[in-house]
């Protein structure tokens, strides 16, 4: 995956109930986001056009994501827990990320 260069988008998302958005950068190798005004690293790793990998640089922990539909302006995406526990369920979640042209 080859990036020309580094958007900035920003992600709306939830949490217990509260509503927030947070931004970020991603090239081919690394994603910074940025949210409630706390900067978090990860590696990418690609798996193919649609998919990939981020890996928390801070502490380890890891998110798949699928992106499922792209336009000019936004893409929609699902993500879950890359490591995965057999005792617990799979959850996915979907969201929208859009460039803050």
């Amino acid at each position: 995956m080859q990036y020309e260069n580094k958007i900035l988008l920003h992600s709306p998302y939830e949490i217990e109930g509260v509503k927030k958005t947070g931004e970020f950068t991603r090239d081919d190798k690394y994603s910074v986001e940025y949210y409630e005004n706390k900067i978090d690293s990860s590696t990418v790793r690609w798996i193919n056009d649609c998919e990939f990998v981020l890996k928390s640089l801070n502490n380890q922990s890891s998110i798949h994501f699928k992106i499922l539909e792209t336009t000019a302006t936004n893409y929609t995406f699902e993500y879950t827990n890359a490591s995965r526990d057999s005792k617990k369920k799979l959850i996915v979640k979907k969201g929208v990320a859009t460039r803050n042209d």
